[in-house]
């Protein structure tokens, strides 16, 4: 299995702006049929440094995972929440 962490900043850190992103990215659950697990959690414990939501998705396989990568309700999300980015990080882990 593939588990892919993804931290986001976002330009936008009011607790309704991240909610809003949230929402957005859970909306691919049900979507996106090789995306096995979706979990989007906000930072309680937010700072100058800290990033603002926790993006984890499970795959069965990296091939999976480069699926869901091109999948048009992935970009859709992708072009809607990428001008409200500072930054990102991602860490892929295979379990």
């Amino acid at each position: 299995m593939i588990v892919n962490h993804v931290l986001l900043k976002l330009k936008d850190r009011s607790p309704e702006h991240i909610e809003h992103i949230r929402t957005v990215l859970l909306g691919m659950r049900g979507k996106i049929e090789v995306l096995l697990d979706i979990q989007v959690d906000a930072n309680v414990r937010p700072g100058p440094s800290a990033y603002d939501l926790i993006l984890i998705t499970r795959f069965a396989s990296l091939a999976d995972m480069e699926e869901y990568l091109i999948h048009p309700a992935h970009l859709d999300v992708a072009r809607l929440i990428g001008p409200a980015l500072e930054t990102q990080a991602s860490v892929c882990c295979a379990i």
